[in-house]
């Protein structure tokens, strides 16, 4: 083997080395956290909820408390398998792992009123971030192994 190629394959394995700790420790937008139970008090009445929008990390466990402050409401939430009632002084839970990113509509699934079909809030669920960088690391590592071995032969 020439001392170029030598030289070459040893800078290969650096870099894909310091890239890879590099997708550990790179700050990333948000605060990373294992999945965690959450608890989460929803109202409904006069066809709104509050709150009309939820954060959560997928992973998490989520149990939702619905409470219906004037009539009968109820809360089925889209791509996942929930759908609770609620009437006034007769609330409502469900717990659910959300397990799907991205953004998704919660709505009214009882004919509440006349602007019931406006009935709506959303459920953000937001990427698991130790999942992502340990993503991010491995490619760098495939990619570092591949070129590696291509210059090899």
């Amino acid at each position: 083997m020439s001392r170029p190629n030598r030289q070459l394959r040893f800078a290969i394995v650096a870099v894909s080395a310091v890239l890879t700790l590099a997708a550990f420790v790179a700050p990333l937008p948000a605060v990373a956290s294992a999945p965690q139970a959450r608890r989460i008090e929803i109202s409904a009445r006069q066809f709104a909820y509050e709150p009309a929008t939820l954060n959560v990390q997928r992973g998490d466990t989520i149990t939702v408390h619905l409470e219906s402050l004037d009539a009968a409401h109820g809360l089925a939430v889209d791509g996942y398998a929930v759908n609770i009632q609620a009437e006034p002084g007769k609330s409502a839970d469900v717990t659910f792992v959300a397990d799907k990113e991205g953004k998704f509509k919660f709505r009214c699934s009882i004919a509440c009123g006349t602007l019931h079909p406006f009935m709506i809030g959303e459920l953000d669920v937001t990427p698991n971030y130790p999942f992502a960088r340990a993503i991010i690391a491995t490619l760098i590592t495939a990619i570092g192994a591949v070129i590696y071995f291509w210059n090899r032969t």
